[in-house]
């Protein structure tokens, strides 16, 4: 695997953000002292909040970085918010070895670990996931329900699906642009489901390119968010399920 020069290329931070107005002061002091302002391009798609998120996102966020915020018309889900995203960073990536790294707004994405993944990322993978069941991760101050739900979850699709990952459905990760380009141009559409599913419709569209991936160990710590999590169990098994029946045979 060809390495990629970290002096020259840019990185992308991918946000998206629905009343996340309590976290982002602490999301701010964990970047901006993780990330270097030279090369680090920050990109937040808030998904019609109803709070002061995108007054707080320009409040904290050093003027050394690059920003953009790109706010919607209408609340469509974290899919959609990634597949904005995503394009909008495709059209101005001028290196074709810039990364993307993705996170969750509500500082529930080890910030700790990053300077790691992206130096993972540089050895060639195209996907580097960040995992709560690789060897070293885990879960800290997260329910026993929403840790069983997680688990079956996983072993199912993993089994349906012939996944060889740990981790299906994070958004903590860090796309190589040249996979996410590879993913438009065969499938026309990154990404076309909304909701959470979202996360494993692009592993199951990376994984059918060949994509190289490994997974990072991180500790999960629901504690550190402030507000309820956006992801809404029966919502969320029924998009699955959804997402299965439609899709069993196509990956």
């Amino acid at each position: 695997m060809a390495e990629r020069n970290s002096k020259t290329l840019t990185i992308f931070v991918l946000i998206p953000t629905y009343n996340e107005a309590q976290n982002i002061e602490l999301l701010a002091n964990k970047l901006c002292t993780t990330l270097p302002a030279g090369n680090t391009f920050l990109v937040f798609v808030d998904d019609c909040s109803k709070d002061n998120t995108i007054d707080l996102i320009k409040k904290h966020f050093s003027l050394e970085y690059g920003i953009e915020i790109i706010e919607k018309n209408q609340n469509k889900g974290p899919g959609d918010s990634f597949n904005i995203g995503f394009d909008w960073i495709i059209k101005h990536s001028k290196n074709n070895h810039d990364i993307i790294v993705t996170m969750e707004a509500d500082n529930t994405s080890d910030i700790g670990i990053l300077n790691n993944m992206i130096t993972i990322s540089q050895l060639g993978y195209d996907l580097v996931l960040a995992s709560v069941y690789s060897q070293g991760g885990g879960f800290s101050k997260t329910s026993l329900f929403r840790k069983i739900v997680s688990f079956f979850a996983n072993l199912m699709f993993r089994s349906i699906f012939n996944i060889k990952a740990l981790t299906l459905s994070s958004f903590y990760r860090i796309y190589s642009i040249s996979l996410l380009k590879s993913i438009q141009n065969e499938f026309s559409t990154i990404i076309f489901e909304n909701g959470f599913i979202c996360m494993l419709e692009i592993l199951l569209k990376s994984i059918k390119l060949n994509a190289r991936i490994i997974e990072v160990p991180m500790i999960l710590n629901s504690d550190v968010r402030k507000g309820e999590s956006k992801m809404k169990i029966i919502k969320t098994t029924i998009s699955y399920t959804k997402f299965l029946i439609k899709n069993y045979k196509k990956y």
